[in-house]
């Protein structure tokens, strides 16, 4: 069996995407509405600028005692974040995220945002292939 393409796994996404000076409180609630984990931050232009996550929100914003009402996400978001393009396999994006330690990846084609991906978006054979390397690796 093949792996899947990124292109294939973002061929109908309408990803999140808000601007860097929207409040954190404003994205916070665009995630729940959308029931995603991570909003991609872009400018004017729509080029990736950072992404803000759920983890962000509690490890940037509320652990820290700032507001979320009064705070941007230009000034809690991940800025620059790795990114894959849609050509790429579905393989290569979960050891991206594995090797950087993160559980979400833009899908970047050129400068336009075309889509995100999780680790919870790859199927089992995705991530018992990407398993076995690891354990090849490890005994080496």
């Amino acid at each position: 069996m093949t792996m899947r393409q990124m292109s294939d796994m973002v061929r109908d996404q309408n990803p999140l995407v808000l601007r860097q000076q929207t409040s954190v409180a404003t994205a916070c609630q665009r995630m729940r509405e959308r029931r995603v984990g991570a909003v991609l931050v872009v400018d004017a232009a729509g080029r990736l600028l950072g992404i803000f996550t759920g983890r962000d929100a509690v490890c940037r914003v509320l652990a820290e005692g700032r507001s979320p009402a009064d705070t941007r996400l230009a000034d809690v978001m991940t800025p620059q974040p790795c990114s894959i393009p849609p050509q790429r396999s579905a393989i290569e994006a979960l050891r991206l995220m594995q090797d950087g330690g993160f559980r979400h990846l833009p899908i970047v084609d050129g400068s336009r945002v075309v889509g995100i991906v999780s680790r919870g978006d790859f199927r089992g054979l995705e991530q018992a292939r990407l398993d076995e390397e690891t354990g090849l690796w490890e005994r080496i």
